[in-house]
């Protein structure tokens, strides 16, 4: 590393530092804040981003490639893989996003019997229940103390018994649905995620957002205002971020909403020594005492510019549709800290193109995650000497 580099990572970890800081604290001021401050705020931040684009005049869930596409997969994929390298020692290797598990629980969906008729397509199409795993988990690329992470969590739902071929074929009966808790993504493509994955190889990730000669600063305070101290994962918001078909022509997002209220104490703040695990330990204190649920809703794409396919960085107004109310995610009460149900996470495989071809992942960051997630899933297992696992359901943790 070089003189600047050294410098610059200095910094870095003052900030970072800084930050660390600030988030013990946020409990006794973050909530209100939000409530007063977060949509307004956000409004403000899309209006700018919103202003930087231009009409391409797409239709309605139409895709477009971007010029060298592959390359910044291909680049994205290395970086990645050399994170884990640097993290990670053979044997004990973790995914290279969404790294950290908090708990997998085992779940029931319910599709409601009162969807519009433009919705009901693919899973959605029948009124009916799946059995279903629920992986809750933390940034990556490594794995910290809950109170030293980024403030970032995501939700990965594994429907099972789905019947039909599927668009990956590693799997033959799962759906997979993919969210993290911030309502657009880190970054607009996958162009910008390839310079993200190389400031995080240097572990400045910072940089990506601040840098002077490049910088990502309306991208930074749209995350900011989603990224704060996790309290329980279980009473999180979470976005898909990326488009889906519905069907043929139609498009959407979707979001779990938390329906239940949860343990949300951290002891040990601002001061004191937080457990390493306090979010897997509300978890299971939650888990203990009661079932859980979240609302599974979907957003239809109803304006090709305004609710764009290839642009990460822009929220889909809701002004322009709301969400709608497609299923339940039922979690009952239940023990889920065994290591046996840890290795058994270790062997599954959460992939968006585990799904109906009516479900299909739609624009350039969900073109890069069926290679990308496969590749580094294939490596991360590989390296564990573990092999990938379609689970059932009827699956015994000892």
């Amino acid at each position: 590393m070089n003189n600047k580099h050294r410098i610059l990572g200095f910094i870095h970890r003052v900030a970072l530092e800084l930050l660390h800081i600030e988030r013990r604290l946020e409990p006794w001021f973050r909530p209100q804040l939000n409530r007063i401050l977060r949509e307004p705020l956000a409004a403000v931040i899309q209006f700018f981003i919103n202003l930087q684009r231009s009409n391409e005049n797409m239709r309605l869930a139409e895709e477009k490639t971007a010029p060298a596409e592959k390359e910044s997969l291909d680049e994205i994929i290395d970086l990645m893989a050399d994170q884990m390298r640097g993290h990670f020692k053979p044997g004990a290797y973790e995914r290279g996003g969404n790294t950290k598990t908090h708990g997998i629980v085992r779940a029931t969906v319910t599709i409601r019997d009162d969807l519009p008729a433009h919705c009901r397509k693919g899973i959605f199409a029948v009124a009916r229940s799946y059995p279903a795993y629920v992986r809750f988990s933390g940034p990556g690329p490594d794995v910290p103390a809950d109170i030293r992470d980024v403030g970032f969590a995501s939700m990965a739902v594994k429907l099972m018994g789905v019947p039909r071929e599927k668009m990956m074929a590693e799997e033959k009966f799962t759906q997979d649905f993919i969210t993290v808790c911030t309502p657009t993504f880190v970054t607009p493509n996958t162009r910008e995620n390839a310079k993200l994955q190389y400031w995080s190889l240097l572990e400045m990730p910072l940089y990506y957002f601040l840098n002077p000669k490049d910088p990502h600063i309306l991208d930074f305070l749209m995350q900011g205002l989603w990224n704060e101290t996790q309290y329980n994962p279980l009473g999180q918001r979470y976005w898909s971020c990326v488009p889906y078909l519905l069907g043929e022509g139609q498009a959407m997002m979707y979001s779990f909403v938390p329906k239940t209220e949860v343990d949300t104490k951290i002891a040990g703040l601002p001061f004191g020594s937080p457990s390493f695990n306090y979010l897997r330990e509300n978890m299971s204190k939650t888990l203990g005492e009661k079932d859980v649920e979240f609302d599974l809703m979907v957003q239809i794409q109803t304006d090709p510019h305004r609710m764009p396919i290839e642009n990460a960085a822009v929220r889909w107004p809701e002004k322009l549709s709301p969400f709608i109310p497609a299923a339940t995610v039922h979690i009952p009460r239940q023990k889920f800290d065994s290591e046996a149900q840890f290795a058994f996470a270790r062997r599954l495989k959460m992939n968006p193109w585990h799904c109906l071809p009516e479900h299909r992942p739609l624009g350039n960051q969900s073109r890069a995650r069926l290679r990308m997630y496969y590749e580094l899933s294939n490596f991360r297992q590989e390296m564990n000497k573990t092999t990938h696992l379609e689970p059932t359901g009827d699956e015994v943790f000892v």
